[in-house]
């Protein structure tokens, strides 16, 4: 069912706005011009949808051990955010991360990226694919899949490897804990990306998935002007894995932005996430100006 960015602002009805503009300006993205506008147009009927959903399942949950005689909690609900690099879905995690929290129903929200289940770039390096960190096989799928059924299934304390982005890689030791949440954000490039015959898929565990999507040439825009924004701040850092580049020129920097995207993030886009589009159970479609002009919701 598509829906126009009007009729979807009308479906939030009385969803108050918890946000300020303070605090969407912690919760935006690099070079990301979203603003209260978009947050009320597009993200409050989003929560209400997913609040509304939520309440469902819990509810056939609740029938479920009514008829096994059982009186456990139900199981965390979990949602799925997919879209290419640049595209703005880490954003949208973030917003629905904060804007789910503060609903009644569900206090306990917590986020994870599938960056943490990347594996190390010792171990990239060993099967000679550094260059394709991002590419499905570049994570350690079994591991996501495990600690996604595990909190599913409702295992009181599940742990996350860390990624840092400074660093560009996995922290050796280091972990996040989650517990026993109501809700679970999981915000990656491949998250409805199908398993291989006979395993199981990380969306196989999703109660609901968003699909992020803009126009290819949107995105490499937004991509190489995020990668400017960056150069200026996080790569400045001297501890920064891409520090080296913080000192291009701009006509080189654009040069080796654009070098990056073609050869790797835009095959990425291609062969593996734009594939993976219509599982979705909503798919956001960006304009020019990241600004979303419609929607489409699956209905069944």
């Amino acid at each position: 069912m598509e829906l126009s960015r009007e009729h979807w602002r009308d479906l939030r009805e009385n969803t108050p706005l918890t946000l300020t503009a303070a605090e969407l300006e912690e919760l935006r993205g690099v070079d990301d011009p979203i603003d209260l506008a978009e947050v009320t147009d597009i993200y409050l009927p989003l929560t209400r949808l997913l609040n509304l959903h939520f309440t469902g399942a819990r509810q056939r949950s609740a029938a479920v051990n009514t008829f096994l005689g059982d009186d456990r909690e139900p199981p965390p609900y979990i949602l799925g955010i997919a879209g290419s690099v640049a595209v703005g879905k880490s954003t949208t995690a973030r917003l629905l991360h904060t804007l789910l929290a503060r609903w009644p129903e569900h206090p306990r929200v917590d986020l994870i990226t599938t960056d943490s289940f990347l594996y190390p770039n010792a171990v990239l390096e060993e099967r000679g694919i550094p260059h394709r960190k991002g590419f499905p096989e570049s994570y350690d799928r079994r591991a996501l899949v495990r600690f996604v059924a595990d909190v599913k299934a409702g295992v009181p304390e599940v742990h996350a490897p860390v990624y840092s982005h400074l660093e560009y890689d996995i922290v050796p030791g280091a972990a996040q804990a989650v517990r026993r949440p109501d809700i679970l954000i999981v915000e990656g490039l491949n998250v409805l990306q199908p398993a291989p015959p006979t395993a199981l898929a990380v969306n196989d565990f999703f109660d609901f998935s968003i699909y992020v999507d803009a126009r290819v040439e949107d995105i490499r825009s937004w991509y190489v002007d995020r990668f400017h924004q960056l150069r200026r701040t996080a790569f400045a850092d001297p501890k920064s894995y891409f520090a080296y580049l913080a000192d291009l020129s701009e006509q080189d920097a654009t040069r080796f932005a654009k070098d990056v995207w073609r050869d790797v993030n835009e095959r990425n886009l291609i062969e593996n996430i734009a594939p993976t589009r219509g599982r979705a159970g909503l798919v956001l479609h960006k304009g020019a100006d990241h600004s979303v002009r419609r929607i489409q919701l699956r209905r069944t």
